[in-house]
């Protein structure tokens, strides 16, 4: 367990080249979770071959040997990517592995020159933590964007990147 704010600043993310036991079974894991809760044509996480994609850049969360979370990253264009498969182990869930991971995102988003972040993520109640983190990031709700639909199981959101240039 993060037991305190020293802890968690001791977490270690790392850029991930999905070929470890332990992050296979945590995203088989989050593709087994999404569909016990979400109906199979709504279900929009990707599988482990699918993150190996090149436009599609994985990191995982650690304390020492111990896997903490993961998330990743997808360009869409030049100007904006999309944040895919968020997830935390449950043993760490509510202790700002999420945060932590999300912040490392838009960080690399920001320096990748991006203008735009989006997400997908449910519209049920079990994805209102996740909504709730992501509206603390300051995303906010949009349509459908890249080869998504609407789709009353998703919730689309969308974050304006901060860039500065040097005059």
């Amino acid at each position: 367990m993060i037991a305190d704010q020293r802890e968690l600043s001791r977490l270690e993310i790392r850029e991930d080249n999905l070929t470890g036991k332990q992050i296979a079974d945590l995203l088989r894991e989050h593709l087994e979770n999404m569909y016990e809760i979400t109906p199979p044509e709504s279900v929009h996480a990707l599988d482990l071959e699918a993150l190996r994609l090149p436009d599609i850049t994985f990191w995982t969360a650690w304390k020492g040997d111990e896997l903490l979370g993961c998330g990743a990253l997808k360009q869409l264009d030049s100007s904006s990517g999309e944040i895919k498969s968020m997830r935390t182990v449950k043993a760490h869930r509510r202790q700002g592995v999420a945060s932590k991971l999300l912040a490392h995102i838009i960080q690399v988003a920001e320096q990748r020159g991006y203008d735009y972040l989006y997400l997908e993520t449910g519209s049920m109640p079990e994805f209102a933590p996740a909504r709730a983190l992501y509206t603390r990031y300051g995303f906010k709700d949009c349509g459908p964007f890249a080869d998504y639909t609407d789709d009353p199981n998703s919730v689309f959101m969308m974050k304006q990147l901060c860039r500065f240039t040097l005059s």
